[in-house]
């Protein structure tokens, strides 16, 4: 029996080594949090400092900020917790907007708003490029063998509801939202990633698959 050439190898096992890194962290039991953050205590200050990037509800009216209604309170918090600056002065995840705006807040307050995003209801997207669609689902469903690009699903599920903290829901994300957040980890511009996971998916991936993916997930529920 022939026996498999080195580089047809290869791909295989970056794409079992990070499927299984997936699994792991997933696995890994939460620390306990003293304190899980009060939706009714959100609601006031993130329905009105957060509304005109957000909306009222998580829901934002531009395709440029994420819906963040219906999205996993600790992923939330994680994502606060990184745009605010640390004693050195750096944050961890560079915006900006989100850097000034969370920079007077406490984390009971964050977990606050998180708590209080996360009761919302995500209104959902949908598929813009039927031509694009098939690329799309392979993509997410199965990812690239060839060149050692794991499926989307693997860590964000199926029907892209994700698992706190690491993993957040994507399902119904605007498209343009998500492919500029690929881009951003395929260069290096956002690095806030455990363990650089999706840096090392997205310098697998071309702007066509980007999009490509980015389209089909926008039309998951």
């Amino acid at each position: 029996m022939s026996r498999m050439p080195r580089f047809l190898s290869m791909p295989m096992f970056s794409l079992a080594t990070l499927t299984l890194a997936c699994a792991v962290q997933a696995s890994e039991p939460a620390k306990p949090a003293t304190y899980k953050g009060d939706a009714a205590r959100g609601q006031p200050i993130a329905a009105t400092v957060c509304a005109a990037c957000h909306g009222t509800d998580g829901n934002s009216p531009l395709a440029a900020n994420p819906k963040i209604a219906g999205q996993h309170a600790a992923y939330l918090f994680k994502q606060m917790q990184n745009f605010k600056a640390g004693p050195d002065g750096k944050a961890e995840r560079v915006n900006p907007i989100m850097n000034g705006m969370i920079a007077a807040f406490t984390e009971e307050q964050m977990q606050d708003f998180a708590a209080y995003f996360a009761s919302q209801k995500q209104l959902g997207g949908e598929l813009k490029n039927r031509a694009t669609f098939e690329l799309g689902r392979k993509l997410y469903r199965a990812g690239d063998v060839s060149k050692g690009l794991p499926a989307c699903a693997g860590c964000h599920g199926p029907t892209g509801t994700g698992l706190p903290a690491q993993y957040p829901r994507i399902a119904g994300q605007f498209s343009e939202y998500t492919e500029a957040q690929l881009k951003a980890f395929r260069v290096g511009e956002r690095t806030n990633d455990p363990n650089q996971m999706m840096r090392m998916i997205a310098v697998k991936m071309t702007d066509a698959e980007i999009s490509a993916v980015a389209d089909y997930i926008s039309g998951l529920h």
